[in-house]
């Protein structure tokens, strides 16, 4: 079986946003896996280690991610967490892309495995913490013609002779829902469906040395105009720094901590 599992590189959600020419700064020193896309790393591999032994053996996960030579910070840590293989598609054109400039180079290198050896499934985190998107996975499904399975809390394989089935149970305001769907397929997993594992020693000290593989936008046959900041639907015309906070206004209430509120509420136009 082999699983590709879409990756970002993201700002540390702990460390200070910075834009960069209206683009969100992704410097080594702020940068991390996207959080969301450990929960994709571990049902991938949950998936594998739950196959017969005959099965298992030969099976591969494999990272792809769209970044710059920033984004192996991303990789390597998907290494520490298990993945057996990690691509990075990078190239000065595709700087700018939007949600579906990414899926496109994300598709491309899909198809590029493909080509290797068949894919059997695509994986995603429900969102990235940098955009909160959360249509990647569906134009993903798009690009490659698969079906898409979305925000999965559990998820299993059926297995009927030659053919597998993937079968997920999710959770809406209204209901509880279980889809499922052929393979190959595109799954998102929600952060509720597992708890990623923690790295050993000696996967941590492997990932130092694993290769990156590095594809560009022509070796995966994209059109430079489809991609980037010249493909892009949307723009940022302006981006700056989050203002300052207010000093604290600290109110000790002796009898007129209401009367103080309302002022506070009326005169900020909150009621």
């Amino acid at each position: 079986m082999r699983i590709v599992v879409a990756v970002k590189y993201v700002p540390d959600i702990n460390a200070e946003r910075r834009f960069v020419d209206a683009r969100v700064d992704r410097s080594p020193d702020v940068g991390t896996l996207n959080e969301l896309d450990e929960n994709a790393i571990e049902a991938a591999l949950r998936l594998v280690e739950a196959l017969p032994d005959d099965e298992r053996e030969g099976s591969e996960v494999v990272a792809v991610t769209v970044a710059p030579a920033e984004g192996d910070v991303a990789l390597r840590k998907s290494f520490q967490m298990g993945v057996h293989r990690a691509v990075r598609v990078s190239d000065v054109a595709l700087a700018g892309s939007d949600y579906f400039g990414t899926a496109a180079a994300l598709a491309a290198a899909v198809r590029r495995l493909g080509a290797e050896a068949p894919v059997d499934l695509v994986v995603t985190g429900m969102a990235a913490l940098d955009g909160l998107g959360s249509v990647v996975p569906a134009l993903l499904g798009a690009e490659l013609d698969l079906p898409v399975l979305t925000l999965a809390k559990k998820i299993a394989l059926d297995h009927a002779g030659d053919a597998a089935t993937l079968r997920i149970t999710r959770e809406t305001d209204e209901a509880t829902e279980t889809l499922s769907a052929p393979l190959p397929a595109v799954l998102s997993v929600a952060d509720t469906a597992n708890r990623p594992r923690f790295p050993d020693f000696k996967l941590i000290m492997a990932a130092r040395t694993k290769q990156i593989e590095q594809w560009t936008a022509a070796d995966l046959g994209l059109d430079a105009a489809a991609v980037g900041t010249a493909g892009a639907r949307t723009e940022a015309l302006s981006a700056e720094p989050r203002p300052a906070r207010a000093e604290v206004e600290l109110v000790v209430d002796k009898g007129e901590g209401g009367n103080a509120l309302a002022d506070f509420l009326i005169r900020n136009e909150l009621v």
